[in-house]
């Protein structure tokens, strides 16, 4: 879990091009303000703030006066926001010293690196978790949703046989569930997988598999997912066509992948 699949460092840049990540994405802005773009809302930042983006998600970043920051992918987060955050303020400066240690040992790659970059992935990922805005569901709620976010990509994960592992009948989750989200369990999955395929399909414009999409997202028919899609997006995958596409660039973050 949180497991820091790659740590950068900005030096004074005014531009970083649209782009997602398969991986979750951490950015500790160190100084200069800007602006996290994303296909439907932007969010602006400032020095000693953190952005939170989840996988997938495409985004740009855009600054008038420039900016620096380390950015740090996560692999496995135990982080569950389906939406970006920007998580204000470090003021203590703590968290900028761990983002600081984790691109130091990441770039150094000794055999120290290897054993302590998992303690600061964990640090990072449980000191922005805390940082994060009070949640608004039940504790049993927010277990389900948890488990969900976690296991959604995965065909074969079973939701009724995880319902059932828990000390309540299946019928009043899922009505506390559908009172605190407004849907039931299963709508909650096919929502989320949905979003992903969606991700996928932006990212992957140019090239875009259809069944390996499918699988990626937690389906196993892709002929089932095809007819999902449209009901949801009112197109099929095939001629799924996300908004604000940029023309493919270079860019030095291996992380990246550009749009």
């Amino acid at each position: 879990m949180n497991q820091i699949l790659y740590v950068g460092k900005h030096a004074l840049t005014t531009t970083v091009s649209r782009h997602t990540h398969s991986s979750w994405e951490l950015i500790y802005c160190t100084s200069g303000t800007g602006t996290m773009i994303f296909d439907d809302h932007q969010l602006d930042y400032g020095a000693n703030d953190v952005a939170i983006i989840p996988p997938f998600l495409p985004h740009s970043n855009r600054s008038v006066e420039g900016f620096t920051n380390y950015h740090i992918n996560l692999g496995e987060a135990t982080l569950t926001s389906t939406e970006p955050q920007i998580i204000p303020a470090d003021r203590n400066g703590c968290l900028r010293n761990a983002f600081a240690a984790a691109h130091y040992y990441y770039s150094e790659g000794s055999a120290e690196s290897v054993a302590l970059l998992p303690i600061y992935g964990q640090l990072i990922a449980t000191s922005v978790a805390l940082k994060q805005p009070e949640r608004s569901y039940s504790d049993m709620v927010q277990n389900i949703t948890n488990q969900i976010l976690h296991s959604y990509p995965d065909c074969s994960f079973d939701l009724n046989a995880y319902l059932q592992t828990l000390p309540f009948s299946s019928e009043y989750l899922i009505r506390i569930f559908k009172k605190e989200t407004g849907l039931t369990p299963h709508q909650y999955m096919t929502e989320k997988r949905l979003e992903c395929a969606a991700r996928t399909l932006a990212t992957f414009y140019d090239k875009r598999n259809i069944s390996e999409t499918a699988l990626l997202c937690g389906f196993s028919n892709p002929l089932y997912f095809s007819r999902l899609f449209k009901k949801r997006y009112g197109v099929p995958p095939s001629q799924y066509v996300p908004e604000n596409l940029d023309p493919p660039i270079t860019d030095s973050d291996r992380m990246k992948i550009m749009l």
